[in-house]
C-alpha cells in the first residue's frame, strides 16, 4: 500500500522546529475532508469507527481507527460532529479517497451521504499555542477549530477550505514540520501507518486517544479488544532509531533502511530526519518486540550501515544518545 506523504530529508537541519518547543510555530499542510451526512450517519459511524461518535457532542472530536473487519488497520482519523446528523472525518493527505472507499462498502439500507473534499490545516505547536486567537469554529461554514496534543506537545488545529495563519506566527517547513512529527513519535498514514499495522504496535497512547472500550460492537472490534485483554503484546512496536555514528553524507541512510539487532532485520526506518532535539539522524521503525529502548542496533542499507541505538519517543534531551 502506498500513498503520497511528505518527505523530510536527512539533510535538514529542521533547526526551526524548537521554535513550536519553546513558544509557537505553524504548519501549514492539506488534509482530506471526508464529510457523512445524514439521519442514520451516527449510528452508521457508531458501527464503523472505534470511537464512541455517539458520545460526540456538537462541535467536539476525537481521535479514531478506522479498521478491515479482521482489525487490521485502514486509516486514522479524526472525527468531528459538525451537527446532529453530521460528521467531518480528516485523515493525512491522499488518503481520503480510501476512507470514503471503505466506509460506503458498509453503506446498506441507511440514509447516509459520504463526500471527499481538501481542505487546508494550520496546526499551531507550542506551549504558547492556546494564546493565539484563530477564531470560533463556523460548522455551517465548515471552519473547525479545536485544542489538540502531539504526545505532550500541545497545540490547536484549524481546519477549513481557506485557513490562514494568524500575523506573526512563524510557519515551518514541510522538512521543519516533518522533524517535529518525527521527534515526537506521531505516526504518518502510509508510513507508520498501513494495512499490516496492528493498532497497539504504535503505542498504548495510540490506542488510549482513538479507542472506547465501552461502546457497543464496531467492525474490527475483535482483534482490538482481544490484544488488550493479552496486555497489548504485539509483534512489534513503534520505536526511535538514533543514529549514533558520525555521517561523512549528509543524506545518510535511505528511508526503508533494515534495522538490525544480534545479526537478524528486526524492521526498516518508515520515516527519517535529522533531529536537532537529539542532535543526530532520528528515525521511526516498527521493530519486533525482543529489541528495546537503549539497545545497540545497526541500520544497513544497499550502500553501507551505520551504528545507531533504539530511543523511546517523545524525544527530548535526556534521551541516551
Amino acid at each position: 500500500m502506498s500513498a503520497p506523504a511528505g518527505s523530510a530529508g536527512p539533510g535538514s537541519t529542521g533547526a526551526r522546529s524548537s521554535e513550536a518547543r519553546l513558544g509557537v510555530a505553524a504548519i501549514v499542510a492539506d488534509r482530506d475532508v471526508v464529510t457523512v451526512r445524514g439521519a442514520d450517519s451516527a449510528t452508521f459511524l457508531q458501527g464503523q469507527l472505534s470511537a464512541d461518535v455517539a458520545a460526540l457532542a456538537v462541535g467536539a472530536s476525537t481521535w479514531s481507527l478506522l479498521l478491515e473487519p479482521q482489525g487490521r488497520l485502514e486509516a486514522w482519523v479524526r472525527v468531528w460532529r459538525t451537527a446532529p446528523d453530521g460528521f467531518v472525518l480528516d485523515v493525512d493527505a491522499g488518503w481520503g479517497e480510501q476512507v470514503a472507499t471503505r466506509l460506503r462498502r458498509f453503506l446498506l439500507r441507511v440514509d447516509v451521504s459520504i463526500d471527499v473534499a481538501t481542505w487546508r490545516w494550520v496546526a499551531l505547536r507550542g506551549p504558547e499555542s492556546s494564546s493565539v486567537a484563530l477564531g470560533p469554529a463556523d460548522l455551517t461554514d465548515a471552519r473547525l477549530v479545536a485544542p489538540t496534543d502531539w504526545r505532550g506537545l500541545p497545540g490547536v488545529d484549524l481546519l477549513a477550505v481557506d485557513a490562514a495563519v494568524p500575523d506573526g506566527i512563524p510557519v515551518l517547513s514541510a522538512e521543519e514540520s516533518e522533524v517535529l512529527r518525527i521527534e515526537q513519535g506521531w505516526p504518518a498514514m502510509g508510513r507508520e501507518l498501513d494495512d499490516s499495522v496492528i493498532p497497539a504496535e504504535i503505542g498504548q497512547w495510540f490506542i488510549d486517544a482513538s479507542v472506547s472500550f465501552t461502546k457497543g460492537c464496531y467492525t474490527g472490534q475483535e482483534l482490538v479488544a482481544r490484544v488488550d485483554s493479552r496486555g497489548s503484546n504485539t509483534p512489534r512496536r513503534l520505536r526511535g532509531v538514533l543514529v549514533t555514528d558520525r555521517l561523512d553524507d549528509p543524506s545518510g541512510a535511505p528511508e526503508g533502511s533494515e534495522v538490525v539487532h544480534d545479526g537478524q532485520v528486526r524492521g526498516a526506518l518508515s520515516s527519517l530526519t535529522c533531529s536537532p532535539e537529539l542532535g543526530g539522524l532520528l528515525g521511526l521503525a516498527l521493530l519486533h518486540r525482543s529489541v528495546d529502548d537503549g539497545d545497540d542496533v545497526e541500520v544497513r542499507w544497499s550502500g553501507g550501515h551505520v551504528a545507531a541505538r533504539v530511543v523511546d519517543l517523545p524525544a527530548d534531551r535526556t534521551t541516551p544518545a
